[in-house]
């Protein structure tokens, strides 16, 4: 689903269907960010547009932006380590430490850790559009999980898609279940939260040689 933040914001989501459940009682956290999305309705399909397309392709390089910076010091690391912040997410502690571990079995040319100075962090709140992974064009961006669509949905599956976008991959809804990237396409009922092979294939070849293949490779689609 499409978010509108500030001018140079580019989002991106599952493309769940609006109207799920109500957020966890026991959950206590920041509000979903605000912005005026009346340009960007959600949708009830879950095909993606050339703009939802786009915005992935901005994430990822705002993510390689940063990891890339921080890097330089050792430009010939034959794997690349993207840290990520979930302090803002606390109720989905569990998720993301369950994604990063599902990544970090299923590639070897990049690996997720928590630590500070993240490339990017996770946020957690309402938002009728769900989640989705948003950056402002320099180098900083987020993923925000939306707590209905974690309710209806397999949470893990969710997390694990979103962070798909991280590492390179953009949304094919019209996947079946074994694709983690066709997020809310197969319907609640889908609970795989494991990326199949070619999508391994397609983050181990993003981040080949380091961050080398940042300057050659373009983004890659996931089918």
């Amino acid at each position: 689903m499409k978010h509108s933040k500030i001018l140079l914001s580019a989002t991106l989501g599952l493309g769940l269907a609006v109207g799920m459940t109500a957020m966890p009682a026991a959950a206590s956290a920041p509000p979903a960010p605000t912005g005026d999305t009346s340009e960007h309705p959600a949708t009830s399909g879950y095909l993606p547009t050339p703009g939802d397309q786009a915005a992935n392709k901005a994430f990822f390089k705002a993510v390689m932006k940063s990891v890339k910076a921080k890097q330089a010091i050792s430009p010939r690391a034959a794997s690349v380590t993207v840290t990520y912040d979930a302090s803002q997410a606390p109720t989905f502690a569990a998720q993301i430490a369950s994604s990063a571990q599902i990544w970090n079995s299923h590639v070897s040319n990049v690996q997720l850790q928590a630590g500070g100075n993240a490339d990017f962090s996770y946020r957690e709140g309402d938002d009728p559009q769900g989640s989705y992974a948003s950056t402002d064009g320099h180098g900083n961006g987020y993923i925000f999980l939306d707590y209905a669509q974690n309710q209806e949905y397999d949470s893990t599956r969710v997390t694990a898609h979103e962070t798909g976008h991280v590492l390179g991959l953009p949304d094919h809804y019209e996947g079946p279940c074994s694709e983690l990237m066709s997020g809310g396409g197969p319907g609640p009922s889908c609970t795989n939260s494991n990326p199949d092979q070619t999508e391994s294939g397609k983050v181990n070849e993003l981040w080949a040689n380091g961050l080398a293949a940042f300057d050659k490779t373009d983004f890659m689609k996931a089918s």
